[in-house]
């Protein structure tokens, strides 16, 4: 795990290694003070001489004065270093997170991800800042500090030796107790954040049915849990401070009853016995110093695991050794495809799925919810892979595709459109991105997004709020399509991503598809059969299995499913969806 994490900060590797030498020499300086004091006490002011006095007073200024710049030299480099880690850290679970396929992404929530790219993250950067300054300081000075003891004395330093063993007794003892708690702490942190996440994103809900309190009920209750964990874990880490006073004050009054009686019996001089007072405090502050990095080291494992769980995942879906670049056409064939979202657990989205696809073919693909209609188009772009069977596009698996080659000639408009924050250019420029401004009007016409685009006051230069918040549900619709006709892609997949808008400008859109595109092999994932009933063939799904796969007329005389879906939806009156008075759609900007 520590080689995981080290590995993101390899750039930083001479700060770290430099931090650690100038903290060491800034702690060998202050060790060495106080062996400096006690010979200008001893060989000075007691002897009378004023030279040695000057002599040494100036060589403790020197050694105060490196000492100094050492510890300026090692905070600069400690902090580049952790610095370092932190950006690369979160910039590798970043990149890590963009080779995930769904099935890897499923596995985390997006709170969770947020918080080990920022609350994780930033624990791991004080752990490493405190490991590369107190970490090398406190041992080094607790080493250094009680060699000096025994040079002095080695009969009083026996006291030094027994505190240590007390204290790091007391120390693994509350250490031990508080870790597992903080991995719950940073687990509790997910479901608060979540809470948040989930609230913003769907504030307009919330507010529409005045569910304000229970939200806030909700929120309380997280907080309350991740309190309640925080207050137990910081109450067992608050008998760190008592235990280290108790063994400091120990220490200096058994020093100071036995340095007096060796002093009296001529064994100790008073400048050594100031020496010793100077050096248990060393000694005690470099026991309390590494208290403090157990305490984040402690608080900080759970992150470093947490961190390196998204860094060691492996991507359930990979390209091959040799991959194929080249998309021949836009023909899809399904050979017994068998697909659940849980491999192994026995319960199938799709069952021995088997078509054929023609390059160019309109397809209408129509079925209840929980059908499997998003299941099937998510595998003819390799968004999940199938469990048994192959998926074939231009005549190819696609698992013998680079991925990138696969997605670029199979445009998929999901479920959920997304838009980002931007101008309406930029968002179309992801179809795209050198795509030109006649080009992105051209994609926009054709999925009628230009004439409401053109009513706006900045036409393509609107900008859009983030997921697309200041566009109606409709308009975002087609700027997603417009999006994925920039790439000008063999296979176009609208996954009900015509809902939103009105049967007309539905209308309107297939006709455009059927003129302009016709090489394009077009699914159209709908619930409307007014969406579908012009396509080439329609697809009928019942429980992951094909129910039908015929012509719209050949269907109603043949399938029971598509029967009642087309009475249901006609005989009630059709859709009802139209434009809005006087065709305006109304946008926030």
């Amino acid at each position: 795990m520590i080689k995981t994490l080290l590995a993101q900060g390899k750039q930083y590797r001479t700060a770290c290694i430099l931090a650690p030498v100038f903290t060491a020499g800034e702690t060998v300086m202050e060790v060495l003070i106080p062996f400096v004091t006690a010979s200008i006490i001893d060989r000075g002011i007691e002897a009378g001489d004023i030279r040695q006095v000057y002599l040494y007073g100036g060589i403790m200024l020197v050694m105060a004065f490196f000492s100094l710049t050492f510890g300026v030299l090692a905070g600069r480099y400690a902090a580049k270093a952790s610095s370092g880690l932190a950006c690369g850290l979160r910039y590798g679970m970043y990149e890590r997170i963009q080779t995930f396929a769904f099935s890897n992404i499923d596995k985390y929530s997006t709170a969770g991800l947020v918080t080990r790219m920022t609350t994780d993250v930033t624990n791991v950067q004080n752990a490493c800042q405190m490991i590369l300054r107190i970490a090398v300081r406190a041992p080094l000075m607790l080493i250094c500090s009680l060699g000096m003891c025994f040079v002095i004395h080695k009969r009083l330093s026996m006291i030094f030796l027994a505190a240590i063993v007390i204290l790091a007794a007391a120390l693994c003892f509350i250490m031990l107790r508080a870790s597992k708690l903080f991995q719950e702490v940073f687990r509790r942190y997910d479901s608060l954040n979540s809470s948040v996440q989930e609230n913003v994103s769907a504030i307009r809900v919330v507010k529409s049915f005045v569910r304000e309190e229970y939200e806030n009920r909700k929120f309380q209750k997280a907080a309350d849990r991740l309190y309640t964990l925080f207050v137990k874990a910081e109450s067992i880490l608050a008998w760190n401070n008592p235990v280290m006073m108790l063994v400091i004050y120990g220490c200096i009054i058994a020093v100071s009853w036995s340095g007096a009686h060796f002093i009296a019996a001529g064994e100790l001089s008073t400048g050594n016995l100031t020496s010793l007072f100077s050096y248990i405090m060393s000694i005690l502050m470099s026991l309390m110093m590494l208290s403090m990095v157990f305490v984040m080291v402690t608080m900080s494992a759970a992150s470093c695991r947490r961190i390196a769980e998204v860094l060691t995942e492996v991507p359930d879906m990979t390209d091959p050794a040799r991959p194929e670049t080249t998309v021949a056409d836009g023909s899809i064939s399904f050979h017994h495809v068998d697909f659940s979202y849980q491999h192994g657990s026995g319960e199938k989205t799709l069952r021995d799925i088997d078509l054929q696809i023609s390059s160019g073919e309109t397809i209408g693909i129509i079925g209840g919810t929980g059908s499997g209609k998003s299941s099937l188009v998510n595998l003819i772009s390799r968004l999940y892979d199938a469990d048994s069977g192959s998926v074939c596009v231009g005549g190819k698996d696609v698992r013998s595709y680079d991925m990138n080659a696969l997605r670029d000639q199979v445009a998929v408009v999901l479920q959920k459109n997304v838009l980002f924050s931007g101008t309406i250019l930029d968002n179309l420029r992801w179809g795209r991105e050198d795509a030109t401004e006649e080009e992105c009007q051209e994609a926009c016409r054709l999925a009628c997004a230009d004439e409401f685009i053109r009513r706006l006051p900045n036409g393509y230069h609107t900008w859009i709020e983030q997921g697309g918040s200041n566009v109606s549900g409709g308009q975002k619709q087609r700027l997603c399509i417009a999006r994925a006709l920039l790439k000008k892609p063999k296979i176009l997949i609208l996954d009900d991503s015509t809902s939103a808008v009105d049967t007309a400008t539905d209308a309107r859109i297939r006709e455009s598809f059927a003129k302009e595109i016709p090489g394009t092999t077009k699914l159209i994932v709908a619930q409307r059969i007014s969406s579908v009933q012009e396509a080439d063939r329609i697809l009928v799904l019942d429980n992951g299995s094909v129910n039908g796969f015929d012509t719209h007329e050949n269907l109603l005389k043949t399938n029971a499913i598509y029967r009642e879906i087309y009475e249901a939806q006609t005989q009630g009156g059709g859709d009802f969806d139209g434009p809005e008075p006087d065709g305006k759609e109304g946008v926030l900007v």
